[in-house]
């Protein structure tokens, strides 16, 4: 069976838009459910699983179950490794929370990620002057700087889990930074007239996105694709919460669990859809991973 488009970018955008909520919600129910003698223990396994699905998506070589292992691979390390490290020294050097009006607005290992800005820029410029990554943003910023007239771009040559791996959590740390700048009082503020660009900005892009994920027919491609547009998107969500419009249940999933399981279980049932739905996929060679990434 053959998914047709443009289901298959329907599919894919919801699917990827359903982990969102689902990775704020498990880091949030590990620390209620574990505490603090067990979290950092089970975040760290977090990421190992993270890793292990990495390698199994490199081994397995195949277009749609490799693209789905890169994508949990990414959360998972994204949750367990990146996000619980910030939460362990935030508490260890007891950094205190943003306040407004006596309610918390930003927790403390979020006041904290920023200061990883550097790490991120020495990444991006690794993608923007190294290699040919496939993804369109670095190469359109790479043909406008001509940057092919000093050095040699090479086509990088990654299997596909971790090629979608990078592209979670790289995505995930911009944008996160982005929103902790421009939420930031000493440079913006979430009233600011900033913050209302990248809000609705970001749902634009997002839905020109949306517009040629409905053209993909392919549903690994698609996945890939749908990872930037979801991430995107929600910003806008990100910031509607922080505006007070929109009920974030996700943050609080102790007390949805009924919405919870439904999300994880329709999660489930798509991917599942998806996989079975596809057509039998062959070993792909590390080259064909070039998958034309949307311009994020």
């Amino acid at each position: 069976m053959k998914i047709a488009k443009p289901f298959t970018g329907i599919l894919a955008f919801i699917v990827v838009l359903i982990t969102m909520p689902l990775g704020h919600a498990t880091m949030i129910a590990m620390d209620a459910l574990l505490g603090h003698q067990y979290i950092y223990l089970a975040a760290g396994m977090l990421g190992f699983t993270g890793l292990f699905l990495a390698i199994w998506g490199v081994v397995l070589n195949k277009q749609v179950p490799s693209t789905f292992l890169g994508l949990f691979a990414g959360l998972f390390i994204w949750t367990g490794w990146i996000e619980f490290s910030f939460v362990y020294f935030s508490r260890r050097y007891e950094v205190a929370p943003l306040l407004e009006n006596g309610v918390v607005v930003t927790k403390p290992e979020y006041l904290l990620m920023p200061s990883s800005i550097g790490f991120l820029s020495v990444i991006l410029i690794y993608y923007l002057l190294s290699s040919k990554s496939g993804c369109q943003f670095f190469s359109w910023f790479q043909q406008k700087l001509n940057i092919s007239r000093f050095i040699q771009l090479r086509p990088s040559r990654h299997p596909i889990a971790i090629t979608t791996m990078m592209e979670v959590i790289v995505i995930l740390w911009t944008f996160y930074l982005l929103l902790l700048f421009v939420y930031d009082s000493t440079f913006f503020g979430d009233r600011h007239l900033a913050t209302y660009v990248v809000a609705f900005g970001s749902l634009l892009w997002s839905g020109i996105l949306v517009v040629r994920l409905l053209r993909i027919n392919s549903i690994a491609y698609a996945i890939r694709y749908a990872i930037p547009t979801v991430i995107i998107f929600w910003n806008f969500v990100e910031i509607l919460g922080r505006w007070n419009l929109l009920k974030e249940i996700w943050i609080e999933p102790m007390n949805y669990p009924l919405e919870m399981t439904v999300f994880f279980g329709v999660m489930v049932l798509l991917i599942l859809y998806a996989t079975m739905g596809s057509k039998q996929q062959r070993p792909v060679r590390v080259s064909e991973h070039q998958n034309r990434s949307p311009r994020k």
